[in-house]
C-alpha cells in the first residue's frame, strides 16, 4: 500500500523529538507530542447505524484513535491485531477505561456492517465509525494528520488502496494527546504504556 501521507507523520515525530519540556508520566515509549492536542469534536456513525458524538461517547477514557480501512493490506489489521492482543491481557481496571476507535478513510465500502464484522476479528468491543469523507477529513486534520488519498487502480484492476496515516493517536482522560505510537510499535510496548495512560495526569492547563 502507498503510504504517501505519511511524510506528515514522518514531520510529527521529528518535532516531537526536537520539543521542549518532556511532561511524560514515567517512561512512555510513543512518541511525545511537541505540544498537547485537544481531543477535537466531531460526530460520525457508529456500527450500529446511530450518530456517535466522538468526543461526548469517549469522554474520561483513553482513547485510541486510528485512521485505515478495512481492505487495507498491512497497516490497518496490524494495529488492531496488536491492540487486540494486549488489552486483553491488561487488569480490568485498565482495560475498562480503554476506548479504541477505528475511522475508515473509505467509506465508500466500509459500511457500518462491513466495519463491526471486520473489527470483530480483533475485538469486539473496538468502536468502528464511517461518514461522509468531508466529516473524515476534518477529523483527521484536527488531530494533525494528514487527510487520506484514494490511490487509482491500475488499468484493467478495479481495486484500490488509500493512503493514510498510520500512527495512533492517544487521548488520555484529560481529553488531550500527547503522545502518538506509529505503526510497528511491539504489544510489549503497549502493554507497558497502556496502564501508565490510564493513569497519566498531565497539567498543561
Amino acid at each position: 500500500m502507498t503510504m504517501r501521507p505519511c511524510w506528515g507523520i514522518v514531520g510529527l515525530a521529528a518535532l516531537a523529538a526536537c520539543g521542549g519540556a518532556d511532561r511524560r508520566p514515567g517512561d512512555l515509549r510513543g512518541v511525545t507530542l511537541p505540544a498537547p492536542l485537544a481531543k477535537p469534536e466531531f460526530t460520525l456513525t457508529g456500527t450500529d447505524g446511530r450518530p456517535f458524538n466522538f468526543r461526548q461517547r469517549t469522554d474520561g477514557y483513553t482513547t485510541l484513535v486510528f485512521f485505515g480501512y478495512t481492505h487495507c493490506p498491512d497497516v490497518c489489521p496490524l494495529q488492531m491485531a496488536t491492540l487486540g492482543a494486549v488489552i486483553p491481557k491488561l487488569t480490568p481496571g485498565v482495560a475498562q477505561r480503554i476506548r479504541v476507535v477505528f475511522i475508515t478513510t473509505d467509506p465508500r465500502r466500509d459500511t457500518p456492517q462491513r466495519l463491526r464484522s471486520w473489527l470483530d476479528h480483533f475485538d469486539p468491543d473496538f468502536i468502528g465509525l464511517t461518514g461522509d469523507s468531508a466529516t473524515i477529513a476534518r477529523a483527521q486534520e484536527a488531530m494533525n494528520l494528514p487527510t487520506s488519498v484514494v490511490e487509482p487502480p491500475a488499468p484493467g484492476d478495479s481495486n484500490y488502496t488509500v493512503g493514510h496515516s498510520a500512527v495512533i493517536v492517544a487521548f488520555t482522560a484529560d481529553d488531550e494527546s500527547h503522545v502518538i505510537y506509529p505503526t510497528g510499535t511491539r504489544q510489549e510496548d503497549w502493554a507497558h504504556d497502556l496502564p501508565r495512560l490510564v493513569r497519566a495526569r498531565w497539567s498543561s492547563r
